[in-house]
Parts: C-alpha cells; sequence; structure tokens
C-alpha cells in the first residue's frame, strides 16, 4: 500500500473542495484533490445548481415563446427533443464545465485522485481508487463533503420517485408531476416540468412557499407560476403512496385534516439536503457532529482537531455553493498562516425562478424574529421604465434599513433578473454602505438595476418615478 505525503488535501471536490485546492496550490502549497467523479465539480456542477440553470434557460425561452403573442409576436408551439435537451446539457454544459476544471487543476499541479476517502486518524487519509487503496500523510485536511436529498422512508422505492438528481437526467415529461417541497429546488424543478409540458402540482406543509423569504417577495412568484402550475397545496402533508402500474396514488392529509389521493405519473421529492458528515471516518478523530449532523467549525473553518478544517454544506447553513467557496479560501488562508476569518455580512440567496426572487443580509422575516427595529422600503417595478418594456412589473425592490445609522442591512428581489441584481446589493450591505450612498449612484438608465437606486431615493420620500412623500419622525 503506497503512501504519498502532502501540505494540504481536500476531501471532496464541489465548488468549496476544489476553489480550497485551487488557492493552496497559488499559495505554493503541495496539494491533493480526492473527488469521486472523474473531474472536479462536485453535486453543484454534476447534478445541480449547473444542469438546473441549463434546464431552467430552457424553460425561460419557451414561457418567453409564449407571452410574446401578448405584444402580437406569435410562435408555433415548440417542438421539444428531450435526447437533444439532455445531451446539451451533459455535453456543452456539465462536460464543458468539469473539464475545464480538470485542466486548471492539471495546470495547477493540484494532484487529483479520483476516489472515495476515509479518515483514519489525524493525519492520514485512505482512498479506494480503481486501482486499489491508498493512504495518504496529510499536514491538514479539508472536509469539503457536501450533502444529499433527503429521502422520504415512507415513499416507495421506485423510478416514478425521484430525488432532484434524478430529475435533472430527464428521464421523461410525464403528463402528472407531484413536487414535495415548496423550497427553491422544488419550485426550480417545478418551473422546468412545466415548461415541458408536465401537469405541476406543488405541495408543501408550511403555510407559504420558500419559507426563509420575506412574504412580499415570494408573492408575485407564486401569483405568476399559479398559473403555469396545476395546483399548490399548501399546509398538506403527504402520508404515503404507492405503486399503481405504471402511476402512482399519493395520500394526502389537507389542512383541514381531511384525508384525500389523487395520480401521479412520477413524485419528485425535494424536502431539504443532508450533510455528508457519516461515513467518512470523523469517529476517528476528536470531531464530533452537532445534532443537525454538520460538522462544528470555529471562524477559520478549523474543527477541534487543529490539523483538519470542514467547509460548505458539511459544516453548516446556508448549503449554498458560492458559500463553500470562501469558505474554502478562507480555510486554506488559515492554513497558510493568514489572518482571516469567515464573518461575512450578507451572504446572497437566489431562487431561479419566474420570476427569480434574491436576498441578502437581514430579511424583514429575521428583523421582526429579532425584535430589531428596522425601516422598509419598496419600490415597484411598476415604476421602473425597463420592467415596462420587458412587460415584466410584478417585480419589487426592498431594502431594510437601521433607522439610527441609515445603513443599509439587507436587500430583497423579485422580478426579472433578480439574481443577477443582488450582487450590488451584497456589495453595499458588506461595505456598510448608508442609503444615502446608494441614491446617489448614479445609475444607467432605463435598467432594472435603477429600482436599487430608486428605493434608496424613496428612503427620503424623494423617487423621481414614484411619489411618496416621507413622513415626519
Amino acid at each position: 500500500m503506497s503512501q504519498e505525503s502532502y501540505q494540504v488535501i481536500v476531501l471532496g471536490g464541489g465548488p468549496g473542495g476544489y476553489a480550497a485546492a485551487f488557492l493552496a496550490a497559488d499559495l505554493g502549497l503541495k496539494v491533493a484533490l480526492v473527488e469521486k467523479r472523474v473531474n472536479p465539480g462536485g453535486v453543484c456542477l454534476y447534478e445541480g445548481c449547473i444542469p438546473s440553470k441549463a434546464f431552467l434557460h430552457a424553460a425561460e425561452l419557451i414561457n418567453e415563446s409564449q407571452h410574446a403573442a401578448e405584444w402580437g409576436i406569435e410562435f408555433a408551439p415548440p417542438k421539444i427533443d428531450i435526447d437533444k435537451l439532455r445531451a446539451w446539457k451533459d455535453t456543452k454544459v456539465v462536460k464543458g464545465l468539469t473539464g475545464g476544471l480538470g485542466q486548471l487543476a492539471k495546470a495547477r499541479k493540484v494532484k487529483f485522485i479520483q476516489g472515495t476517502g476515509t479518515i483514519q486518524d489525524a493525519h492520514h487519509l485512505q482512498v479506494e481508487t480503481a486501482e486499489g487503496p491508498q493512504t495518504l500523510h496529510f499536514e491538514h485536511l479539508v472536509v469539503a463533503t457536501g450533502s444529499s436529498p433527503i429521502v422520504l422512508p415512507f415513499l416507495p422505492k421506485s423510478p416514478r420517485v425521484m430525488d432532484s438528481t434524478a430529475a435533472l437526467e430527464l428521464p421523461d415529461v410525464p403528463a402528472r408531476l407531484l413536487v414535495l417541497g415548496g423550497g427553491y429546488i422544488g419550485l426550480e424543478m417545478a418551473t422546468v416540468y412545466a415548461a415541458l409540458g408536465s401537469k405541476v402540482t406543488v405541495v408543501e406543509m408550511l403555510d407559504s412557499l420558500l419559507a426563509g423569504a420575506d412574504a412580499d417577495l415570494v408573492k408575485p412568484l407564486q401569483k405568476r407560476i399559479e398559473k403555469k402550475l396545476e395546483a399548490i397545496l399548501l399546509k398538506t402533508k403527504v402520508t404515503g403512496a404507492k405503486e399503481q402500474g405504471e402511476e402512482l396514488l399519493v395520500s394526502f392529509e389537507g389542512p383541514d385534516g381531511k384525508a384525500f389521493e389523487q395520480t401521479f405519473d412520477r413524485v419528485l421529492v425535494s424536502v431539504g439536503r443532508r450533510p455528508n458528515g457519516r461515513g467518512i471516518g470523523l469517529e476517528n478523530t476528536k470531531i464530533e457532529l452537532d445534532k443537525q449532523g454538520f460538522i462544528p467549525v470555529n471562524l477559520q473553518r478549523q474543527t477541534v482537531e487543529p490539523s483538519i478544517y470542514a467547509i460548505g454544506d458539511v459544516a453548516g447553513q446556508p448549503m449554498l455553493a458560492h458559500k463553500a467557496s470562501h469558505e474554502g479560501r478562507v480555510a486554506v488562508e488559515a492554513i497558510a498562516g493568514h489572518k482571516v476569518a469567515f464573518e461575512p455580512y450578507a451572504i446572497p440567496a437566489v431562487v431561479f425562478t419566474d420570476p427569480e426572487v434574491a436576498w441578502c443580509g437581514l430579511t424583514e422575516r429575521e428583523a421582526q424574529a429579532q425584535g430589531r427595529k428596522v425601516e422598509v422600503v419598496k419600490y415597484p417595478w411598476a415604476a421602473s421604465g425597463r420592467a415596462l418594456t420587458l412587460d415584466r412589473t410584478e417585480g419589487l425592490t426592498k431594502l431594510i434599513v437601521d433607522p439610527e445609522t441609515e445603513r443599509i442591512l439587507g436587500v430583497g428581489i423579485v422580478g426579472k433578473g433578480a439574481g443577477e441584481l443582488i450582487a450590488e446589493a451584497t456589495l453595499a450591505v458588506e461595505m456598510a454602505a448608508l442609503v444615502t450612498d446608494v441614491k446617489l449612484t448614479i445609475h444607467a438608465h432605463p435598467t432594472l438595476s435603477e429600482t436599487f437606486m430608486e428605493a434608496a431615493e424613496m428612503y427620503f420620500g424623494q423617487s423621481t418615478h414614484v411619489y411618496k412623500p416621507k413622513r415626519n419622525k
């Protein structure tokens, strides 16, 4: 059994893992990246954020072509070649990106080891590869093993019951699809399948979609997708399902406690993800998982075992690729001896539905829960010239402001392109910008980004396109 020694080994090649490995190499460290797939990329690139956005782009094009009829431009109904659509996603998008990452790893002289790693102790990792087991010695290990979809045990083990990974393989376009979970994954996949022709029903046990987002941001989204979906069932539980030939008979419990049944061709389970902290050998170290299954870490992403760090989904919420990437860089800089800490004011969240929903920093919901006094200002996109030219005036841009300092604490946006617009807002929150800073920043006209500036103007009762004088305190 061979043994090689590295200054840094990264276990897991997702957006957090490969960002950590690449930076470690850039800093001159000897690095190995252990990943079970043929190239870096992880769930995000292979079966998560990237392929889902490819399909969401296709869905947007279909929806836009239908919407164009309202402007006097009509297209014939689309002919959808599922095999070609799937091949485009797999070959051009996923393989293109992951293959590029493989080349970047080689260029940086990162030793890429395809296999499954198990921690042996505070300085050794055993990797099962196609050529047999290898034992690697490390000075520092960065655990970036990610998360997996939660499985509901009361559902049958059937190819008709899909998780998000299976759904993104696009096995077919079912006539009737049930989506369990009204979070971002469920709604994004509901958007895709509805555009492709499925009659989609979304069921959510809570009383709202996107439970973490402010209600006023969710409302325009819900209003629009209700027209595209077969049904949205809130405060409703799925209690079971059974196969009946080529169908699934699903049992529900409604908000009134009454039971009912419906038949579907497929069911997509998207009720959340669990961290992959078990089965990787942590029991051979001093590390113990917390009650939620996460690896506890400090501000440098270091565990109680000084030689081991943890980042990304396995190290705590939010489970977002860009949060993992930033944590990976922080961990490596700490390993390199730099003075650094992971303590962002704002981690942006984006739901790539139609319209998109995005927010960063403090939400109105969180402020209320904390009993924190804030001022909230909302700029309606009905007053935006650019939104009018796009025929997408359902949007909203809102600021959460500290009334004492006038610092922007949080921003929420719902509307077309909200995922791109949230970047400026995140920078403003992270840099402790005041409302005046945004008000005085000249934004190009006509753009949707202007809504951020005009929301800042509204705070002072001075928006050019909305007459709403500020009330005296």
